[in-house]
């Protein structure tokens, strides 16, 4: 069955990306968890015309975060999590908190594919996160405490 991916499924397709994919996925699991939708002439010109707009959007996003890079690089942020007496952290920093804090903290819109983070931050500490946009690079300064 062909079907138009609307949202990134880790391992198969990434968002707007048309594939076959077996009858049984896409019906057990593709549709009703509203992952993807079945290809026709319409859906697909409507997708074509979503990630045309999605492009453009995100093109924008990028330049703009390109010309704020400079003021993201040096600047400290800093979050209070819970953690244990020995300083490990109850639940990992993941890259959705550290764009929700850069974007509280600093108004910038950072995509979480621009943040160099090989594995969730679990401890108390401090830590220098890198931003990679394009050809451009930005450090800050993650400074976590224990509540």
């Amino acid at each position: 069955m062909k079907v138009i991916f609307l949202k990134d499924v880790a391992n198969i397709a990434k968002k707007y990306e048309v594939k076959n994919v077996s009858d049984g996925h896409a019906l057990n699991h593709l549709f009703p968890n509203g992952l993807a939708e079945m290809a026709n002439d319409q859906t697909l010109k409507k997708v074509e015309e979503m990630k045309t707009q999605h492009d453009q959007e995100r093109k924008i996003r990028e330049d703009l975060l390109m010309k704020n890079l400079n003021n993201l690089s040096g600047i400290r942020i800093e979050l209070k999590e819970a953690a244990n007496e020995k300083g490990h952290l109850f639940a990992g920093i993941h890259k959705p908190e550290l764009v929700k804090e850069i974007k509280k903290q600093t108004n910038l819109d950072v995509d979480e594919a621009h943040i160099d983070l090989d594995q969730p931050i679990k401890a108390v500490g401090e830590y220098d996160i890198k931003i990679k946009v394009q050809d451009k690079e930005a450090s800050f300064k993650l400074i976590v405490d224990s509540k």
